[in-house]
Formats: C-alpha cells, sequence, structure tokens
C-alpha cells in the first residue's frame, strides 16, 4: 500500500512563464512576424504573459493561447498592471509526420496537462518511492496547475516547481521536461518524508518554506503562506482520496488527521 504521502502556494496557481525572446537580423533580413500579447502582473508578485482576456463581472480570464484552450481565472483586482508586448510568431515546421519517429526528432509539448495525462508519470513515479500518486497531484495541481514549463518568481521551475539548484542535486537535467520534474519532485518528497518520519505536514511545509524554516521553529513555520499552502495539498489530496476511494464527503479520510 503506498505511503501517505509540498513549497510555494498562493491563492490561485498563477504562473510566470518563461518566453525566450529571439531574433535574427542581417543584412536584407525580413523582419520575423510577431503578435500582439500582455504581460500581467499579480498583486501577489507573479507575472505571466497571456495571449487575451476576457472579463466576467468581477472575474477575469487570462487566455494563455489563441485558442482559447487554457486559462486562468483570477479576480479583477488581483490584476496590478498590464502592458502590452509583442512577441515573436513561433514558425510551424512542416515536416513530413515520418519525422516524429526518427531519433532526435523536437517533440512539441503541449502547455498544459489534464490529470489524465499526468497519470501515467505520476503512477510511474509514486511507484518507484511509494508515494500515492494522488498526493503528488495535488502537490502539482497547487504547484503548477499542470503547466509544464511554469516558472514562478524565485525561479522554481517545472510540474513540480523545482528550484534549479534542487533539481541538479536530484540529477533532474531538464526542470521542464515533466517525466524528470515529477521524477525529481517525487524524489524530494520522499526525503523530506524520509526526513520528518513520515509526518505529511512538516514535509509539505517544508516543501513549500525549505527545511531549514520548519527545523527552526520545530514544525510548520507561522508563514500565512506555507500554511495556506499546507492546508490546500491536504484539502486536495482528501478530495481525491475521497473521490477515487468513493467515500462519503460526511465521513472521516485517514489523510484528514494529519490536517491537525
Amino acid at each position: 500500500m503506498s505511503r501517505l504521502a509540498p513549497k510555494r502556494w498562493c491563492a490561485l496557481p498563477y504562473l510566470m512563464l518563461a518566453v525566450a525572446f529571439t531574433s535574427t537580423w542581417g543584412r536584407g533580413a525580413e523582419p520575423a512576424p510577431t503578435r500582439v500579447a500582455e504581460h500581467i502582473t499579480l498583486r501577489n508578485g507573479f507575472d505571466l504573459i497571456c495571449d487575451h482576456r476576457a472579463v466576467d463581472g468581477s472575474k477575469v480570464r487570462l487566455y494563455m493561447d489563441a485558442a482559447g484552450t487554457n486559462f486562468l481565472e483570477v479576480n479583477a483586482t488581483d490584476i496590478v498592471a498590464d502592458e502590452t508586448v509583442t512577441l515573436p510568431v513561433q514558425a510551424q515546421p512542416t515536416a513530413p509526420a515520418s519525422a516524429a519517429l526518427t531519433p532526435g526528432a523536437v517533440v512539441r509539448l503541449p502547455s498544459h496537462f489534464s490529470d489524465e495525462d499526468l497519470r501515467p508519470m505520476l503512477t510511474q513515479a509514486g511507484a518507484a518511492y511509494d508515494i500515492d500518486p494522488d498526493l503528488l497531484a495535488s502537490v502539482v495541481r497547487q504547484e503548477s496547475g499542470g503547466h509544464p514549463r511554469a516558472v514562478s518568481r524565485a525561479g522554481a521551475q517545472g510540474l513540480m516547481q523545482l528550484m534549479p539548484g534542487t533539481a541538479a542535486d536530484l540529477g533532474v537535467t531538464n526542470n521542464f521536461a515533466p517525466g524528470e520534474n515529477i521524477r525529481g519532485g517525487t524524489d524530494y518528497l520522499n526525503k523530506l518524508l524520509d526526513r520528518y518520519h513520515n509526518n505529511l505536514v512538516l514535509a509539505l511545509a517544508a516543501y513549500n518554506a525549505g527545511p531549514a524554516a520548519v527545523d527552526r521553529w520545530h514544525g510548520v513555520p507561522p508563514y500565512s503562506e506555507t500554511r495556506a499552502y499546507v492546508a490546500r495539498v491536504i484539502h486536495e489530496y482528501n478530495r481525491r482520496y475521497m473521490q477515487s476511494h468513493r467515500i462519503e464527503p460526511a465521513a472521516t479520510s485517514q489523510v484528514a488527521a494529519l490536517a491537525h
């Protein structure tokens, strides 16, 4: 049976999307095609690039793509600054279908992973470290919202928001490779569970604020962000646990006690 089983929390899974600006200018070269987007700054200090927005009363949906398939919904008052930016349009190569099978071919990852997309990777990592995949899914939901190229203001990256230094220590060579990031994040959470003798609350607090803060305060640090983060991950884990085990919401799950 899997062991019951994370870092930066915010009111909603706000993201800062890393955008690489590349341009080549040569004698007689034509300017690269561009598109207009918005650079949004939120009240909690996070930044993101969105393709467009839609206002619905007091709520604003910030769409990550032109098709409107991925979005973040925030309160209108959460947006403290916005500016129009011009981004290069990525060319769509016209490669033959067989190129997808060619060794070394570039594979374009989706900008967002659903629970169904993530499940095989979470299940594999959970089995390797004896951690419930539903717990890992709860961490991913709070850390990145399923966006593999999410980058926090502090510099944490990927689905499980690993800092580059931590990722390197864990043997992760590409934080934006979904499977590799999940493997590293699961390894890190497993190390924290071992450190705190399977105390999930302390392990999650350390994933958010760092082990030094937990050790200094001999428990969950008195940081509102960390306490809210731990509560949200456990709440999401309880929801998933009850759903997967068909437990009525009124019942008390074995995980709920860990939140106290």
